[in-house]
């Protein structure tokens, strides 16, 4: 009850950064404006994009299609919208640019929320030494997000010549090189699925062993280890292939499952963020409510639409905080009857979410930022789900054996309720059309 009077002192401090970076911006997309006053209730849209809008590097047609309707004939938008993806191996300006290209619209980096955006919020690692996992200009993205001191994959590699050695090719030749010294590493942030598995695995593992100095001899085992951050969850996710491929979830389960057997004990993580882990949905809301404040809506965002083509991790997620709202919303009308002072005996909540599910972020957020009333769910069958699919089991004690296996997190439970979206149409043209009957505004 105490995590849902408020919302988390972080995400406070991650509007006031959006707010901040908005008014000092030079270049921003303009969105077309609307007025509130129009009797049409308010809304934003958040798009899941592999699966969704593309597959790989090739556009799905019906999203080339339905993006001309949502830009007037100067190209403006004429509602927020927010891209939404676990994908982390490139700069918001770099998706930027190539939606704009693939979708034929003016896509600002403000509008794009990638697995790791949040990170700019947990400035108590920012001054830290972190070592990074994942793969593209890794050494970039953590630096834009606020981490000072950064080791890399590479340069941990580099520092250390004899740790790596499943690859005889890339083992050292003749002499070996001396070591470097390198500070002590302080906690690690995974990005996304690396492209020499075995390499980070390996150096991983010897950093958490070691407690940070993968130079020294293992001794004694330290647990809790040092923070882990780990960001995409997604075990699959679909690109040109016809069956879907190992996402960093995949990457994630091989880490657990070595030092679980190597220790003994299971792998913590300080913060799971990306999709479905409510601090996701909450920095979007942010981003949204952003928007809505540059279209010159004076009444706040009603109702969030997040459409994706992953049951496990769109549909989950959007659900999930859907969930999270209604419990904030309660929260809020049980202070008003209290007079705004909590109850001395909260009420037990049913869904009362693990720090997994909430993104790893606890605390106290200003409550006098308005909530949207809720956030539906839409599923495609352009991406990972398809119609051709066994539904879930409504109980989950079936879903290993005789149905099919949860491709969630570990530190999720499985709640069938969860999977199950609010609307299901066939690609995002129609997901577009129905939220606009929905709320009955113009589409053209």
């Amino acid at each position: 009850m105490a995590e849902l009077l408020q919302r988390c002192n972080v995400l406070k401090f991650g509007w006031r950064l959006l707010k901040s970076s908005h008014a000092g911006a030079g270049k921003q997309l303009y969105i077309s404006s609307q007025s509130s006053s129009n009797g049409h209730n308010l809304f934003g849209l958040l798009f899941d994009i592999d699966g969704v809008l593309v597959r790989g590097r090739t556009p799905i047609p019906a999203a080339k299609q339905i993006f001309r309707s949502l830009v007037d004939r100067k190209g403006k938008y004429k509602v927020p919208v927010v891209f939404v993806t676990n994908a982390g191996n490139s700069m918001r300006q770099t998706k930027a640019e190539q939606l704009s290209h693939l979708l034929e619209v003016e896509v600002s980096p403000d509008q794009v929320m990638l697995s790791h955006s949040p990170l700019r919020m947990f400035s108590q690692y920012h001054n830290m030494c972190v070592l990074v996992s994942g793969q593209g200009p890794v050494l970039e993205v953590a630096h834009n997000l606020g981490f000072q001191n950064v080791v890399t994959i590479d340069m941990l590699r580099d520092a250390y010549p004899l740790q790596d050695m499943v690859d005889h090719n890339r083992r050292p030749k003749d002499m070996v090189p001396p070591s470097k010294d390198l500070p002590p590493i302080e906690a690690i942030i995974l990005f996304g699925e690396p492209v020499r598995w075995e390499t980070n695995l390996q150096l991983i593992m010897d950093v958490l062993l070691t407690n940070g100095k993968p130079g020294n001899p293992l001794t004694t085992l330290q647990y809790p280890h040092i923070p882990v951050l780990a960001c995409n969850m997604d075990l699959m996710w679909v690109a040109e292939a016809k069956n879907p491929r190992f996402g960093h979830g995949m990457f994630l389960v091989c880490l657990e499952s070595l030092y679980k057997k190597v220790t003994g004990c299971e792998l913590k993580y300080e913060a799971l963020i990306g999709k479905p882990s409510v601090v996701t949905y909450n920095y979007a809301e942010l981003l949204i409510r952003q928007q809505a404040e540059s279209l010159g809506w004076t009444e706040p965002v009603e109702r969030l639409y997040a459409i994706g083509d992953n049951p496990m991790a769109d549909i989950y997620g959007a659900n999930l905080y859907n969930r999270y709202l209604q419990s904030c919303h309660r929260t809020r009308a049980l202070m008003q009857l209290g007079g705004g002072k909590p109850q001395s005996q909260p009420l037990e909540d049913p869904h009362e979410m693990t720090c997994a599910e909430m993104g790893g972020v606890t605390g106290a957020y200003g409550g006098e930022e308005p909530l949207p009333v809720g956030c539906s769910s839409i599923l495609v069958c352009t991406g990972v789900y398809s119609r051709d699919q066994q539904e879930l089991p409504p109980d989950p004690r079936h879903s290993v054996t005789e149905h099919r296996i949860f491709h969630g997190h570990r530190d999720f439970r499985f709640d069938p309720n969860l999977t199950q979206p609010s609307f299901m149409v066939q690609d995002v043209k129609e997901a577009v059309e129905l939220v606009f009957q929905q709320e009955g505004w113009p589409l053209e």
